[in-house]
């Protein structure tokens, strides 16, 4: 067989098994086994953040949710919308369900700098560590309408 024709059924293989694996649902990818194991990596079902924050707290995380910062004058759900499903811009990310430590790891870089937003990093700069947290973990136990490649035909 010459090197082209291997090359290019080496490629369709590798190619057809990386489609099954990204199609495969893993237990811990269940939206059922997720939420009962507290290993889950969001951090709202009682594990610890890989973010190094303290523990996030629901109900504080919905009241910030809801408060206007300082810095824009905006709330979180004025520009992501009610439970972080609804952003006003199509460019905006919903975040309910999202995966609270990267919420967190998102909120951190827009507070040092390392990720920047014209209104994401000012309204970051002021939040505490316990905010971070506290929002992560309610935009992480909000109901999810984010897609993915789970169930599709």
């Amino acid at each position: 067989m010459s090197k082209a024709k291997y090359a290019s059924r080496l490629a369709i293989a590798l190619f057809a098994a990386c489609t099954v694996a990204a199609c495969t649902q893993s237990e811990v990818e269940s939206s059922a086994k997720s939420a009962a194991d507290p290993g889950h990596a969001s951090g709202e079902h009682g594990s610890s953040s890989s973010a190094g924050l303290p523990q996030g707290r629901i109900a504080a995380g919905e009241r910030l949710a809801n408060s206007k910062g300082k810095a824009t004058g905006q709330s979180c759900i004025d520009c992501h919308g009610a439970d972080g499903n609804a952003p006003i811009d199509p460019g905006y990310p919903r975040l309910g369900g999202q995966y609270g430590d990267y919420l967190a790891h998102a909120l951190q870089a827009y507070r040092s700098g390392d990720r920047e937003h014209m209104l994401m990093s000012p309204q970051a700069a002021g939040l505490s560590d316990q905010d971070i947290a506290d929002l992560a973990a309610y935009f992480g136990s909000r109901p999810s309408q984010l897609r993915d490649l789970h169930g599709l035909k």
